[in-house]
This record gives C-alpha cells, structure tokens and sequence, in this order.
C-alpha cells in the first residue's frame, strides 16, 4: 500500500511534502499559471516581429530596388579645374584601448583607403593605459605619416566617456574643422580600399542622410565553436533587422563601426553623449528624431574580429544588453515627444527596435525556457500549450537561421547556447531598465589578433585560472535543470527530459569553461 502511494505521489510523506500540497493548490499553481501566460504573450509578441521582418525582407530580396536605385548615387572623380577638391574631406576615427595585437591592420588598413591623401585625415584616438602599447601606436602613426599620410595621434588626460569621449573630443581639433563626414573604425576593422568611394556618394547626393553603416564580416568566425554561434546571431542582425529597418524607415541602429556620419547630423542631434554603454545607439536614436535618414549596405562589408574567449565575450553581452535597456528608460519620453518623425517611426522605434528585439527577446528566453517552463513539470496542473513551448519557439529559431545557411547543422546547439547566455543577457537587461550599479560598466572587448596562433604554438600547456574557467551560476543552473529532468524522466507526462538533459549539459559545459579559446598564460 505504501508503494503504490509513493507511486503516484512522487514527493514523500514528509514536513515538506506536506507542506508542498498545502501551498501548491492556493499560491504556487496561480502563480506559475500567470507566468505561463506572460511568457507566451511574450512569445507570440516575439514571433510577430519575426515574421514581419521575415515577410518583409522576402519582399525586399524581391521587390525593393537597391539603396543606388532608391538614393542618388553616382562615382566621384577627380575635376580637371578644382582637381581633388571635387571629393570631400573625410575624417577616420579610430578608437584604441590598448590594442597591442591589433593596432597595426586597423592603421594599415585605413591609411590603405582609396581616397585622395589631402582630401582625407586620419586620428588615432588613444586611451591606452599601458605605456609600452601607447608607444608601439604612436610610433605606427609615425611610420605612416613619413609616407605622406595625413594622420594624427590624439591621446587624453583621462578616459571620461570612455569611447563617446574619445570620439567627441576628436571632433574638437582645428584640423578637422573643415571634414565634412566621418568615418568610425575600432581597432580589429579593416576597410577595402574602395570603402569610402562606395559609402560617401551617398552620403554627398542626398542631403538627409546622416549614416551610411556597412555590413561586418567575421575573419576568425571559423576559430571555434564560440566565434560560429556569434557568427549565426549577427548574420541575422545585419541580414534581417538592418535590412528591414533600412528600407522601410530609413532607421536602425548604429553598429558603432565600420559606418560614415554626416558631422553636421551628429552636430544637430547633440553630439557623442556618454550616458549609457551604448553610445553609438544613442546617436543614432537622437539623430533618428531629428528626421535625418540611414542607409545599411550589405553589399559594402567590413573585416573584423569576433571575441574568441568567453570572458571577453560575456562582457560583451553585458554591454550589448544593458545599454539599450538603460538607453530605453532614458529615452522613451522624448521619442513620444518628439514632433519631428511620424507617429509609425516612434512606434517602430518603441515597439519594434526597442520593447521586442532589445528587452523581451532575452527575457523569454531565460525566464520561459529556463524557468517556468521547467517548473511547469514539478506543477502539472498548469498547462502549457505545445504552440508556445514547441511550435512557434521552432519557428522562430528557423526564421533566426536565415543569416547563415552554412551553418544550419549547428542550429540545435545554437538554441541550446542561447538559452545559457539569455542569462546573463537578461540580468544585464534589467540592471539597465533599473539604471543600477553596473548598467555603465564598459570593459573594452579584447582582441587576439594573430596573437593565440603564436601562443598555441609557442607553448604546449597553460596554468589552469580557476576564476576564469569555473562559472558557478551556470553549474548551479545545471545541477536545478538535471533535478528537474530527473523528475520528468521518472513522473513527467510531456517528456521534456531530453530536451533538458541537453541543457544540462550546455550549462555544464560553459559552467567548467569548456567553450571558446583558452588563452595559454605565459
């Protein structure tokens, strides 16, 4: 008799088991059934801007003409009578944090730019606090000035504004009085040569545009897995959401490189501001509402580096995701405010940009997938519907793959990933929504360059750093989900458990540091 209880009774009869059955009927079940309802409205809300900007980029492969067609556009040549005069003096802008193992492919290559050398000026914007690297840029700048190369080497007193104050303090020189655009390389992009020839007519022919953003391209994508996930999540970015905003309300967000700005439109919306983490956004939401125009080219693409070691990258999302989110509650009421845009561009900015892409898309993914829908199966009295944890969660991830057929095979582990770093994304989200402690935190991303082949090859082992590799959150979440899989392998009726003995095992492999580059110490 005492078997057949326990059977179908999976917590014993214990203080608390029983204590359990008392608050389950009255608080827990209430509780987790409206958080059910939250995530899935969360969910459809998610599944809808999916599929608009799926509709709308079909029709934009299909339909649209291309930017050359809807813009005025045409080459700019040299004039017999006022010779290089005829193109306009550009400024590149080149923030640096001591970037020793990348500083000379970004120097090189923009001095490398097919623009004519008195028409164009070069600042290498230094705030670095190692002296031995603050003097290896210094002497670069050097060797390319000796070759005729009109490029300066600012440095500053401090770092107040971190990158916002290096850009806008560059634009404060007299010699730069006369540029009438600028262009933003970090220190791991490398322009072609034919950069500027592509982006500026744009920029020279239609007096409302402010931006011209190029799409990025990944030269270490293949390095590891880690470098291959990122790869998927910003193909779609830039394939999709700069895309779609692009052509149909001329506004997205600024990548913060690999982009030429109208100074007089960066003037207007009130110059570089330091007031979140995301200062490259801020501008362009700013300028946005003045009614000034963007234009993405994802034909025009940029090299660069994606952060191979999961420190790095974490940090990374930290800031990806808390800026917007701080960025948000400082500027909604001005963007409901403003007179100057349609009444569709500020619910698109709000909605869209926003509420959907930057705020709920990481909040469901963690709280749905790695919260409520798993204690769903210690509660099976509160349903979940298979459309919202089954259907539309596949569909959406099939609509995020578009970015990058090549790597379809990876789309499984690429959900798994996700749903780990949703984490961290959301923590960070609601740090910036409450305008907390760390939401100004900047931590510049570090670059390997060339650097880890020579270190790998040089050295056959590496000290093991217990702070870096082991993550006790992500162990923590691991050992919750395996309980939880346990329960629903033994009692559960959905069998949920494999898809999370999967995550499990995710959890436990970014909880021991097994994922990305591991840098050897020397």
């Amino acid at each position: 008799m005492t078997d057949i209880i326990f059977e179908n009774n999976p917590l014993p009869d214990t203080e608390f088991g029983m204590l359990w059955e008392v608050i389950k009927a009255p608080l827990i079940v209430p509780l987790l059934q409206f958080a059910v309802y939250i995530c899935l409205t969360m969910t459809v809300m998610l599944f809808v801007e999916r599929l608009y900007m799926g509709v709308v980029i079909i029709l934009i492969k299909l339909f649209w003409k291309k930017p050359e067609q809807r813009y005025r556009w045409q080459p700019i040549y040299k004039d017999a009578e006022i010779g290089n005069m005829s193109f306009p003096k550009v400024l590149i802008q080149i923030p640096m944090f001591n970037e020793k193992e990348v500083y000379k492919i970004s120097i090189g290559a923009a001095c490398s730019l097919s623009w004519p050398v008195d028409r164009l000026v070069i600042q290498v914007l230094d705030d670095s606090t190692d002296h031995n690297i603050k003097d290896l840029i210094e002497n670069e700048c050097r060797r390319w000035a000796s070759k005729g190369v009109n490029i300066w080497y600012q440095i500053r007193q401090n770092r107040g504004g971190y990158k916002a104050g290096a850009l806008r303090d560059g634009l404060t020189h007299d010699y730069v009085k006369d540029c009438k655009y600028v262009t933003i390389f970090d220190a791991d992009f490398r322009p072609e040569p034919d950069f500027l020839q592509r982006a500026i007519p744009f920029l020279e022919f239609n007096p409302k545009i402010a931006l011209v953003q190029a799409r990025w391209r990944f030269v270490n994508s293949n390095e590891c897995l880690l470098t291959r996930m990122q790869e998927m999540s910003l193909d779609y970015h830039f394939t999709v959401e700069q895309e779609v905003g692009s052509a149909t309300h001329a506004f997205f967000g600024f990548n913060g490189t690999g982009g030429v700005w109208r100074i007089a439109a960066i003037n207007e919306a009130g110059g570089w501001k330091d007031r979140t983490t995301v200062e490259d956004m801020d501008l362009a939401v700013r300028a946005g509402l003045q009614g000034w125009k963007f234009v993405y080219l994802g034909d025009l693409q940029v090299k660069s580096e994606l952060p191979s070691t999961f420190k790095a990258f974490r940090y990374q999302q930290h800031r990806w995701s808390c800026g917007p989110a701080n960025l948000f509650r400082k500027m909604v009421l001005e963007i409901i405010r403003t007179k100057k845009v349609t009444v569709w561009k500020k619910l698109y900015v709000i909605y869209n940009f926003f509420i959907v892409r930057k705020i709920i898309a990481h909040m469901v993914t963690f709280f749905f997938f790695c919260v409520v829908l798993p204690l769903t199966i210690l509660v099976p009295e509160v349903e979940v519907p298979a459309w919202g944890a089954i259907y539309i969660p596949c569909i959406i991830t099939t609509l995020n793959s578009v970015g990058t057929p090549r790597s379809i095979h990876l789309l499984f582990y690429w959900i798994l990933f996700e749903n780990v770093m949703s984490f961290h994304r959301t923590k960070a989200t609601i740090i910036g929504l409450l305008d907390a402690k760390r939401s100004n935190e900047w931590v510049v991303t570090e670059k390997l360059g060339d650097s880890i082949k020579t270190r790998k090859s040089t050295r056959k082992t590496f000290k093991f750093n217990f702070s870096d590799r082991i993550h006790v959150i992500e162990l923590g979440f691991a050992v919750y989900l395996f309980f939880i899989g346990c329960y629903d392998f033994m009692y559960g009726k959905h069998r949920y458990f494999i898809y999370i003995f999967l995550q499990v095992i995710t959890f436990l492999i970014v909880g021991v540091g097994y994922v990305g580059t591991v840098v050897p110490r020397t």
